[in-house]
């Protein structure tokens, strides 16, 4: 007994540990042709559904989906209607594991050849790099997965005789919902609702349970998963929170409905199929799985926009600083927190540029101070956050895009010093001369500004670059003729030392101006220039920051 108690548990971890693995392989392999399908392809709820249920089933993973929908949605790539679709799907996706376990680890028995599937997985792992070592992982955790299984149809063949459906409640009203808590229950403790699943499988496979009770256990494990994605919300983003509550309310729905049509299914199968039941109790058990959650999309999908908006009623958008409005809990998945944090350096760069708007000539600027006290908390907390993203070379455009939030963040902070250098603007503004050279920079600037305000995902560089040029070529000019009048007696030293100060302040201030521009656009973009280069290691060209001008 005791024997048989240690098999399964080391069975359901097994299991557990190569859901884990395969996921995080086949999450590094699909990397950013993933969240191409996801951003592409969600038009509406109903291809949102389609795609969600795809990525899902590809990466063996609702919460990977989930979680890059919601760096979508906060860096304004899907609306929330859109998103919900993604969300509905991803838990139609998600009973391709049962499937897999089905067809694979109780029909076919791939237990033991699974044992050289994770030797030669591992082999790959070690040996080799990017997408290949990726792909050995996913094997790995593939392999796992059924030795898993494998442990423990072993560990629930010692309890047949021993544990029968008399063990379990009766084929009543009370004795369903019992099973549907001790789903619930189940998967709280397991946090994988596809464990449970396999623990039903196995326990239907030797005669422990019925199909019906066994998919009332499945039932519960679907509601149970609900707890882990409002535990998910707690310090999420708004999107997060709407997300997982929407996740909650569906789930809830579709098991209080699946609740309901258990009875006539079985009673249909057995008039209809009774042979399948008595033979393949396995695939009836995940077909009802599919059966109700296709069932329960397919009635949601048409409420989905009614639904976005009574979750945008309950959870508003909520005004407060960039820092606290970043979600730390996409933090683990690098790709989706440059998503969300893309939509802040936007805010930051549009707020930034329309300060420098105010300070150049001719305007009067007011109250200047307090507003560069509050851009420098916002950047303090948004370099806080960029610090904690983990990201490495393998992961090619992701990590291109993380340096390139990092140099944003850096030339904002560097224009903020700028903007608190009140002595060199009162100089620009006093000049005439300073004034004319200065007159390009502020339609460059302002073309940035308003293209990041109207939610434009590119902003044109090429204006700020080329207003740095002619900074560059007429302050040396202006040099020229500030030495020439102070050697004849037109200013003294200190007056020109100031001038000169100014003009190389404004020619800084362009150059920053240009490449916070030149690397918003990369770290907002999603795809990389050239193809084929996400997870490979190999980085696309990487252009030498220009130095900054004296």
């Amino acid at each position: 007994m005791l024997g048989s108690v240690l098999l399964c548990l080391g069975g359901l971890g097994l299991f557990l540990l190569g859901m884990v693995v395969l996921t995080e392989g086949l999450r590094a392999l699909a990397g950013r042709a993933l969240r191409r399908l996801l951003s592409r392809f969600t038009r509406s709820p109903l291809s949102g559904a389609v795609t969600g249920a795809i990525t899902t089933s590809v990466v063996q993973s609702s919460s990977a989906t989930t979680v890059a929908t919601v760096g979508f949605v906060g860096a304004g790539l899907l609306t929330f209607p859109q998103a919900l679709g993604i969300v509905l799907g991803a838990n139609v996706g998600t009973t391709v594991t049962g499937w897999l376990v089905a067809l694979l680890g109780f029909k076919l028995e791939i237990g033991t050849a699974a044992f050289p599937i994770i030797l030669i997985g591992v082999l790959i792992r070690l040996f080799t790099g990017g997408r290949a070592s990726s792909a050995g992982f996913a094997m790995a955790g593939f392999g796992l997965i059924f030795v898993g299984i494998s442990l423990l149809q072993q560990g629930m063949g010692g309890f047949v005789g021993i544990i029968t459906p008399d063990s379990f409640p009766g084929d009543t009203w009370t004795g369903r919902l019992l099973l549907v808590a001790f789903g619930i229950a189940f998967t709280l403790i397991t946090q994988s609702s596809s464990a449970g699943v396999a623990m039903a499988l196995a326990a239907v496979n030797a005669s422990a349970m019925t199909v019906q009770q066994a998919a009332a256990a499945v039932i519960g494990m679907d509601i149970g998963t609900t707890a882990t994605a409002v535990l998910a919300t707690i310090g999420g983003s708004v999107y997060a929170k709407r997300t997982g509550y929407a996740h909650a309310m569906y789930n809830v729905f579709a098991g209080i409905g699946a609740f309901l049509i258990l009875v006539p299914f079985m009673n249909a199968v057995e008039r209809f199929a009774p042979r399948l039941l008595a033979s393949e109790p396995e695939l009836v058990l995940v077909g009802f799985h599919t059966f109700f959650n296709l069932l329960g999309v397919s009635i949601a999908l048409p409420f989905a926009p009614k639904l976005a908006h009574l979750l945008t009623r309950l959870v508003p958008l909520k005004l407060v600083s960039p820092g606290h409005a970043l979600d730390r809990s996409l933090l683990d998945a690098p790709a989706a927190a440059l998503d969300a944090l893309g939509a802040t350096l936007a805010d930051l760069t549009a707020t930034t540029f329309e300060l420098i708007l105010q300070l150049l000539p001719p305007v009067e600027a007011r109250g200047a101070e307090a507003r560069i006290a509050e851009l420098r908390q916002a950047l303090s907390e948004t370099r806080e956050y960029v610090e904690n993203i983990r990201s490495s070379p393998d992961e090619g455009w992701t990590y291109r895009r993380h340096l390139s939030a990092m140099h944003v963040i850096d030339h904002l902070d560097r224009l903020a010093d700028r903007c608190s250098e009140s002595e060199r603007w009162a100089i620009l503004k006093e000049d005439p001369q300073l004034a004319m050279i200065t007159r390009e920079l502020a339609p460059a600037v302002n073309d940035v500004r308003a293209a990041l305000v109207h939610g434009e995902r590119t902003v044109h560089e090429e204006g700020l670059e080329a207003a740095w040029q002619l900074l560059q070529h007429q302050g040396r000019e202006y040099r020229e003729r500030v030495l020439e009048r102070v050697a004849v007696g037109g200013f003294d030293a200190v007056e020109g030392i100031e001038r000169l100060d100014a003009v190389r302040g404004a020619r800084r201030v362009a150059y920053h101006a240009w490449r916070i521009a030149y690397h918003l656009n990369r770290c907002r973009a999603h795809g990389a220039p050239a193809e084929g280069l996400e997870g490979t290691g190999v980085l696309p060209h990487a252009e030498a920051e220009p130095p900054e001008p004296n």
